[in-house]
């Protein structure tokens, strides 16, 4: 199972049940038939930003708090999750395409607009395509060049 679909079922049993610890994740993916250690488990909530809260009872459980709209991502960040999803960079006048595995471009789109990168206008996400809007000081060619290097493919 890719890392992206365990994580997506990891979210989604946090938000059905009061979970308390990471060994009972482990069991509850492995009764979905899902492999995975408790380090990954660990990995995995860490880049889901799961956090500890008080639940019923005053017991300490997990919880994914919402992204506000408005927050801002850090580079490091973008260039995580491009180098991760992004396999392919063309550009066609001002537009830029990004490729990912189906189902990925969300992800991709989501981080440009949180980290809002220079010579960006915006983003149009399908599902394994995102197109970028570069604003013209920047151009369509300057600015794919730009996601290679973030997501560390050739040129």
């Amino acid at each position: 199972m890719a890392k992206n679909q365990r994580q997506y079922r990891i979210a989604k049993l946090i938000s059905q049940a009061p979970i308390s610890a990471q060994q009972q994740l482990v069991d509850m993916l492995a009764e979905e038939g899902i492999t995975a250690t408790q380090a990954t488990v660990s990995r995995d909530l860490d880049e889901l930003g799961a956090i500890k809260v008080k639940g019923p009872g005053g017991a300490s459980i997990y919880a994914i708090p919402d992204l506000p709209r408005d927050q801002i991502s850090t580079e490091g960040y973008l260039k995580r999750v491009l180098g991760e999803w992004v396999v392919e960079v063309v550009n066609s006048g001002d537009l830029v395409m990004l490729k990912t595995p189906p189902g990925c471009a969300h992800v991709v789109a989501s981080a440009l607009d949180r980290t809002r990168p220079d010579g960006v206008l915006g983003t149009v996400a399908g599902d394994d395509t995102v197109l970028i809007l570069a604003d013209q000081p920047m151009g369509g060619a300057h600015l794919a060049e730009l996601m290679r290097d973030v997501a560390g493919l050739p040129s």
